[in-house]
């Protein structure tokens, strides 16, 4: 859905007074399809969110950096400005937690997207139930945290940084590295990885990587796991083409080996 100038200031305006609920997390939506930021929009209110909603990359930078959000959601192909520019402008001043919204077969944006410090990546269509989940996710791992700003549990202090051989984790930075190589994850993987390198060698089923991953009882299929640690291991091989940390047990699920 195209843009035009006189239908943004009115969306703008009509969503994006903070001081509404200065108490609930702040939300904000850019999209250039209406329906996808007002059925998005009405999903995070009734989860106790709130949201600011933008049509456009050039209306939304000024916005996000002036009276910045807890966490952004941006779509990539946008008109006037795309989302990968914006993300590109925004982290030159921010480090806002974004995530990504692109179209499934546009693999390439999820790495440019992550190279240029995006939280996370979801793929269009998408569920909505999934998007809140990576939402609570990423503000869970985001500091510093609002105190009391939403319904959510009490955050736990940060966890220690995660030594396994050749790998090292720090989850309070999101940061992965192999042999002192980045490896740039989505908040998905981080945490199925996460899960299988606090106890290197015992396998962990897909359900057990499933409930590490999406703790906001979201379904999703067994073959969703099998999808993300192939990603993973396409990933890591990247900086490592010998990369097998990543061990397969057929019928009983997966283990990471810190050799």
């Amino acid at each position: 859905m195209s843009d035009s100038t006189t239908e943004q200031p009115p969306l703008a305006a009509a969503t994006d007074p903070v001081s509404a609920d200065a108490r609930k997390l702040q939300i904000a939506l850019v999209d250039d399809d209406r329906n996808i930021l007002t059925t998005v929009a009405i999903a995070l209110q009734a989860e106790g969110f709130a949201t600011r909603l933008y049509s456009d990359g050039e209306t939304a930078l000024k916005a996000l950096l002036d009276n910045p959000p807890d966490l952004a959601v941006f779509d990539i192909k946008m008109p006037k400005m795309d989302g990968m520019e914006l993300l590109r402008r925004l982290r030159a001043h921010s480090p806002l937690p974004v995530i990504f919204l692109t179209s499934k077969d546009d693999e390439s944006d999820e790495e440019a997207g992550l190279q240029l410090g995006a939280d996370d990546y979801i793929a269009k269509p998408f569920s909505l139930r999934l998007l809140i989940a990576r939402i609570r996710a990423i503000l869970r791992r985001a500091e510093p945290l609002v105190a009391g700003a939403s319904t959510a549990a009490t955050p736990e202090p940060a966890p220690a940084t995660l030594n396994r051989g050749r790998l090292f984790m720090d989850p309070a930075r999101h940061q992965v590295m192999w042999d002192g190589e980045t490896v740039s994850l989505t908040v998905t993987e981080f945490l199925i990885l996460e899960a299988l390198a606090i106890r290197p060698g015992v396998i962990k089923s897909r359900n057990q990587l499933m409930d590490a991953a999406y703790p906001d009882d979201v379904f999703v299929d067994d073959r969703t796991v099998d999808s993300h640690i192939k990603r993973m291991r396409r990933k890591f091989r990247l900086v490592d083409p010998t990369f097998d940390g990543i061990e397969t047990l057929y019928g009983a699920g997966y283990s990471f080996t810190d050799g």
